[in-house]
């Protein structure tokens, strides 16, 4: 590294608060400009979103529903359950709309593993890090509350979350599970689909948890890429390769680094018989092929990156994996 480099480094650690460390990891992502450009974009907080409950109400009459209470909505041109809260008078997670269960406050960027997943009525699918539930009641509204989700957790207490908010908004195709995510395929296999919203360092919602800025080291990445990598086995070992429509896994954190994402999908990639496809969402950026000394499969450009300066989203990572066989490789696969 220059010294007009590194004194550069100093200067954005110092503007936004971030490590060493973490500003280093940052910079090999982005180039320069741009990586300004996603700095400032992450300290500035994201619109409001909230997600339409289409078990009781659709988004048209959500949206009128909160205009009439003075709220200032517009659909989000992307999802069909979306809509950005402008301004309210009234706090949006108090009104008796929302009480109904008509609606749940949930980032933009946290529809996108769902949409991904493309759930279909009467399957049988595990969200396998559940908590709060947002993304449990995404899929079980889209199913039409039919099937069944098996819907997991390692937190006692957050598995809570996830049973008040199916309650609240009348979700009833859901068995709430608390154990821990590796272990899951001891207990039950044979889904037709998995999610795994893998626990992550967070560095791409650094707005809502500052902290992730000066307080993550080297040990942190390697202990959530470890655990990222134990999960993802997990999920897909859990998954059927027989099913008629599924077989699908989809993998996604709130983390933009390398490490948590596409070197997890690429440790999975040569340990299981799975292939990545396409996540038919329409936007987002291609996930890296090579990234400094690594070389990734080719087919990782089939992920999908999101991050606020381009996509107005919270940082996120979407993979979409089909499960050929129940071949497990000890070792990498040639």
């Amino acid at each position: 590294m220059t010294v007009d480099t590194q004194q550069t480094k100093q200067e954005l650690c110092w503007k936004h608060d971030y490590n060493d460390f973490m500003m280093g990891l940052l910079m090999k992502i982005f180039p320069l400009e741009e990586l300004k450009k996603y700095l400032d974009s992450s300290d500035t907080e994201r619109p409001v979103t909230i997600r339409t409950n289409t078990l009781k109400t659709r988004r048209k009459d959500l949206a009128q529903e909160l205009i009439n209470l003075g709220i200032n909505v517009d659909p989000i041109d992307w999802s069909k359950e979306g809509l950005i809260v402008y301004d309210s008078p009234v706090p949006i997670g108090a009104t008796a709309t929302y009480l109904a269960g008509h609606y749940i406050l949930q980032g933009a960027g946290s529809f996108l593993p769902v949409m991904a997943l493309q759930p279909q009525p009467n399957e049988r699918i595990l969200d396998l890090s559940a908590a709060p539930g947002g993304k449990t009641t995404h899929i079980a509204q889209i199913m039409k509350n039919t099937g069944v989700i098996f819907a997991n957790d390692i937190s006692k207490e957050r598995c809570r979350a996830v049973s008040a908010n199916c309650h609240r908004l009348g979700v009833i195709n859901t068995v709430i599970c608390h154990t821990d995510g590796r272990n899951f395929p001891k207990i039950m296999t044979g889904f037709d689909r998995v999610l795994l919203d893998a626990p992550c360092t967070g560095t791409g919602v650094a707005i809502k948890d500052p902290s992730v800025k000066a307080n993550k080291d080297a040990k942190d990445v390697k202990r959530c890429s470890h655990l990222q990598k134990e999960l993802l086995l997990a999920a897909i070992d859990c998954c059927s390769n027989k099913s008629e429509k599924g077989g699908v896994i989809v993998y996604s954190t709130c983390s933009i680094l390398v490490e948590e994402n596409e070197a997890v999908i690429d440790y999975a990639l040569k340990r299981r018989d799975v292939k990545l496809v396409e996540t038919g969402l329409e936007f987002g950026r291609a996930g890296f092929k090579n990234f400094i000394q690594h070389r990734f499969h080719p087919s990782m450009t089939l992920t999908r990156r999101f991050y606020p300066h381009t996509h107005n989203t919270d940082g996120f990572f979407v993979a979409k994996l089909q499960k050929l066989s129940s071949k497990r490789y000890a070792k990498e696969k040639k």
